[in-house]
């Protein structure tokens, strides 16, 4: 009498291809809305941590932003320093206030040089601090600390500013 011993192949493991060629270069859109920014939250994936930036009723087109890396992050207006950790840091402009333009009232709960409210960070792979740094002048600003100098790529989407960081260079 023979045996038989059958052999089930082992399912193929699904390989993740992230995306390449974003950099790490200053990016920006030179438009600005009058709209508020009400929000900023942020989320991990299998291939960069994200940022976004709410500012409910702009028009896409009108959403614009600078993001770069910077050695340190100052406030607008003011000039004060806002220690942001991580081994590289993006400085994040979205041009649009964080408050309401008629009466000047706050539209973000964020409070200047804190961290972002509701944002934890813990399990991420990128992002190491992420801070409000204030609103001026219709500009808005975010410090957010890395793990080193990734590349990051910005997207409009609606009514959003989005960053994503990669998680590695590859």
């Amino acid at each position: 009498m023979s045996a038989t011993l059958a052999v089930a192949a082992a399912p193929a493991q699904a390989t993740t291809s992230c995306p390449t060629g974003w950099g790490s270069l200053d990016k920006s859109r030179a438009v600005g809305s009058t709209e508020s920014v009400t929000n900023a939250r942020t989320g991990h994936h299998t291939c960069y941590d994200r940022l976004v930036v709410d500012i409910p009723g702009a028009e896409k087109a009108d959403l614009g932003y600078s993001v770069r890396y910077v050695d340190q992050v100052h406030q607008d207006g003011s000039g004060r320093l806002v220690p942001v950790a991580g081994g590289a840091v993006l400085e994040v402009r979205v041009a649009a206030p964080a408050y309401d333009i008629d009466t000047g009232a706050p539209t973000y709960p964020g409070r200047v040089g804190r961290p972002l409210p509701g944002v934890d960070l813990d399990g991420y792979r990128t992002f190491r601090d992420a801070r409000f740094v204030g609103s001026f002048e219709g500009d808005t600003q975010f410090g957010l600390g890395v793990r080193a100098r990734l590349p990051f790529r910005v997207l409009r989407v609606d009514d959003r500013v989005v960053v994503d960081v990669a998680h590695t260079w590859k």
